[in-house]
């Protein structure tokens, strides 16, 4: 039996809704079902503003340019995140400068950011690692009182919360991935959420290639032309149906993510007691959507060798981001603020389980059985 580490999501409703795209006669963007789940999303979140996008790259592009970062500003990321969340403000011409991350939730420290801000500073970018928001109340404390934009990269954090509030609301912009490794997927995909008018209008312009289709389309003008700099950032509308069906049923979907996970950590648990590994960490003011299960070994070596036994065994167990700052491109792009305590030291250590919707109690069980054995071993 081969437990693979990600099946996309699938209700089953998914092939009637494309059929459904196809036989209306419209496929590009910005149709009924592009409709529909931006609804959706503006209601599960409290957001005024969201526009489904391309990828969650092109949501955090759209940021990047809304937010007018210029050649020579800086932005504050933690390096140990997907290099979607930099690429979009090197593209604008940014500087980064990474902050070392906390160990308990692998997010950005909040309580470095403010001793990493110049007068270049123009925005601080936290990731909600695993659908575990960060330090936000800090955060826009700090973007406040340095006039700084915030944009979230909540890639993995739909159907989350801080403090009750859905993540990628907080910030000025939060974007969000419909990717297939994601709780809902549409493949590829993402959306853009917006907090103020004025930005919105601005984005559906930018959105449509620099022109104000957008409005020509509501009937507010008579042609549409070209206003503003913009790529084609809309989705296709056969993406927009695959992607509906799934939040219609989201709460179930959650639901049996969040079984999976608690499964998990209670079969674990007795290793983390016993000081052999270390699990998540979710911290009270946060409302998690177990888009990853994830645990700890001791060390780099360790991993190595849990990952091999694990794979031997036709299951499947990944580890995850290289830190940026080691990489090539971060060194010319970027550079590391303060000292690397945690950031390289516990990316090694962490390895991801397989996590997904419809995930079997008993595959869980085969999972966890040979976790424990390996550590029976050593």
């Amino acid at each position: 039996m081969h437990i693979k580490f990600n099946v996309p999501p699938y209700t089953g409703r998914e092939k009637e809704a494309i059929c459904r795209a196809i036989d209306s006669g419209k496929i590009c963007g910005d149709g009924e079902f592009t409709r529909k789940c931006s609804d959706w999303l503006k209601e599960q979140t409290g957001s005024p503003g969201v526009l489904l996008t391309t990828s969650c790259s092109s949501a955090l592009e759209m940021a990047a340019l809304l937010a007018d970062i210029q050649p020579g500003d800086e932005v504050i990321l933690p390096s140990y995140t997907f290099v979607s969340t930099a690429n979009a403000f090197v593209l604008r011409g940014a500087r980064l400068v990474f902050v070392d991350i906390r160990p308990d939730t692998m997010n950005i420290d909040e309580t470095l950011i403010e001793d990493a801000v110049t007068e270049k500073t123009r925005a601080i970018v936290p990731v909600h690692y695993a659908g575990v928001g960060c330090e936000m109340d800090v955060i826009m404390d700090i973007a406040r009182r340095h006039s700084l934009k915030v944009v979230e990269d909540a890639a993995q954090g739909v159907m989350a919360f801080y403090r009750g509030r859905a993540l990628g609301t907080i910030g000025d912009y939060g974007c969000f991935s419909f990717h297939e490794t994601k709780n809902y997927s549409m493949g590829e995909g993402g959306a853009i959420l917006i907090r103020s008018d004025e930005d919105l209008e601005r984005a559906e312009i930018v959105r449509e290639k620099g022109t104000d289709r957008s409005r020509f389309l509501r009937g507010q003008v008579d042609k549409y032309s070209w206003v503003d700099v913009g790529s084609s950032y809309l989705p296709s509308e056969l993406n927009a149906a695959y992607l509906y069906p799934q939040l219609l049923l989201a709460e179930e979907i959650n639901r049996d993510r969040l079984t999976s996970w608690n499964r998990y950590y209670t079969m674990l648990k007795p290793l983390e007691d016993s000081g052999r590994i270390r699990l998540p960490y979710i911290p009270d003011e946060c409302r998690h959507n177990a888009h990853m299960f994830y645990l700890k070994t001791a060390d780099l070596e360790e991993r190595t060798a849990l990952i091999r036994y694990l794979g031997e065994r036709e299951i499947s167990a990944v580890f995850h981001y290289v830190p940026l700052h080691s990489a090539r491109a971060g060194r010319k792009f970027g550079r590391f603020h303060g000292e690397d305590r945690y950031t390289t030291k516990e990316s090694q250590r962490l390895v991801r389980l397989p996590m997904y919707y419809g995930l079997s109690e008993e595959n869980i069980e085969v999972v966890t059985d040979a976790i424990r054995s390996f550590y029976q071993s050593r």
